[in-house]
C-alpha cells in the first residue's frame, strides 16, 4: 500500500508541476475499478500486480501506472478523457489479455475489469484453537484453465490486514493438493518452537501477535510458472 502510493503521489507530483508550467487545472477526476471474476473481486498480494493507463493524443502523454490493492481493486486521479487500460503480460495469476481496454473517464467512472484466473480459492473459514495455540484453515480450490498445474496452498497468519507470501509471520503449505474438494491447513502459533538464537525473531514475532490480541489468516493459491498467487479474503482471529 505504502509503495503505491508512493508511486502515485510521484506520478500526480510530476503532471502538477506540468500543469502549473502550462497554466491549465491539474487533474481531478477519479478512475476507480475492481479486477473481477463472475461479477467477485479478486484476492491479490497487495502492490504485487500493476496495471498501466495511458491517454492518446494528450500533451501529457505518460504511462500511469496503477498498483491493485489486495482485495483487487484500483484506484486513479485523471484527467477527463479517453483512456487504454493495459494489463502486464504476465503480471497476474490469470490468462493474458494484452488487449487494451477503452475507458471512458468522467468525473468519478467506476469499472469492473474482468479476468479469467487459473484457480480461485472458496468456501474459506478460519479458526483459532486455544487448546494447542494452532490456526486452522478450510478452503476449496477450483481449477478455472485447464492445463494448468498446481503448485502450492498455503495458509498464511499476519500481524497486519495486508497478509501475503512477503507479509507474514507464520505459514504452512497444504499436502496433499487437490482441486474439487475441502482441503485443510493448520498452523502453530506457538512461540516456543522456536527455541535457537537463530529463530529469535519469530519467537518475538508470534510474542506480538499475543500482545496485541488478534492476528490475521489468508490462503495464498499458486500456479506452476506464474509468480503472482490468487488470495482469499483476509480475516482477522481474536487471540487469548
Amino acid at each position: 500500500m505504502l509503495q503505491r502510493n508512493i508511486v502515485t503521489l510521484l506520478a500526480l507530483l510530476a503532471i502538477l508541476a506540468g500543469c502549473k508550467k502550462d497554466n491549465y487545472d491539474p487533474p481531478s477526476s477519479i478512475l476507480k475499478g475492481r479486477v473481477v471474476y463472475n461479477k467477485e473481486a479478486l484476492g491479490l498480494r497487495s502492490n504485487g500486480v500493476q496495471m498501466e493507463l495511458w491517454q492518446h493524443g494528450y500533451q501529457l502523454f505518460n504511462k500511469i501506472p496503477v498498483y491493485i490493492d489486495q482485495d483487487g481493486r484500483f484506484q486513479a486521479v485523471l484527467f477527463n478523457g479517453q483512456y487504454k487500460l493495459t494489463l502486464l503480460r504476465g503480471n497476474g495469476p490469470w490468462q493474458d489479455n494484452t488487449d487494451s481496454i477503452d475507458v471512458n473517464v468522467n468525473g468519478s467512472t467506476e469499472i469492473d475489469l474482468a479476468v479469467t484466473p487459473f484457480f480461485t480459492v472458496g468456501g474459506t473459514t478460519f479458526s483459532y484453537q486455544p487448546a494447542d495455540s494452532s490456526v486452522t484453515a478450510t478452503f476449496t480450490i477450483s481449477q478455472v484453465v485447464s492445463g494448468k498445474t498446481l503448485e502450492s496452498a498455503t495458509l498464511y497468519v499476519g500481524a497486519t490486514q495486508f497478509v501475503d507470501a512477503i507479509n507474514q509471520i507464520e505459514l504452512t503449505d497444504v499436502s496433499p493438493l487437490a482441486t474439487g474438494t475441502q482441503l485443510t491447513a493448520k498452523v502453530s502459533l506457538k512461540s516456543s518452537k522456536y527455541s535457537s538464537s537463530a529463530d529469535r525473531v519469530k519467537q518475538l514475532n508470534l510474542l506480538s501477535l499475543y500482545n496485541k490480541k488478534y492476528c490475521y489468516a489468508r490462503i495464498g493459491v499458486k500456479t506452476s510458472g506464474v509468480a503472482e498467487r490468487i488470495y482469499s479474503t483476509v480475516q482477522q482471529l481474536k487471540l487469548p
